[in-house]
């Protein structure tokens, strides 16, 4: 249940920052196999926060930083909706993250392997 609590808080860390820049429908979908998760997230936005969406490549594709996963997970979603410190958390806890800017919606594939048993 551990690793699905992180795999909750990465989708609730996104609604919220999507939530933050506008965002008026959200969709994500989490599929799991063979200890390979993958989410798919989209929503749209404001166009306001065009320059906040420019930053997402950089903080979701940051090195994964396993000791900093096992610390600070929790940590996910208690900051201020679109801190990019949250989405610099999420990055150190995902393996990568394709991200997709279209004029009128956003579209995130994030893979998150799990090394260990869970």
């Amino acid at each position: 249940m551990h690793v699905r609590k992180k795999i909750g808080k990465i989708v609730e860390e996104l609604t919220m920052y999507f939530f933050a820049v506008g965002a008026k429908q959200i969709d994500s979908r989490i599929v799991e196999n063979n200890r390979i998760f993958e989410i798919t997230f989209s929503a749209n936005y404001d166009h306001g926060f065009d320059e906040n969406l420019k930053s997402l490549d950089k903080y979701l594709n940051e090195p994964k930083n396993e000791g900093i996963e096992d610390i600070y997970w929790e940590l996910a979603g208690s900051g201020e909706p679109g801190e990019s410190s949250q989405l610099l958390l999420i990055g150190m806890m995902i393996d990568s993250a394709d991200i997709d800017i279209q004029e009128d919606k956003v579209t995130i594939k994030i893979i998150k392997e799990m090394k260990e048993p869970y």
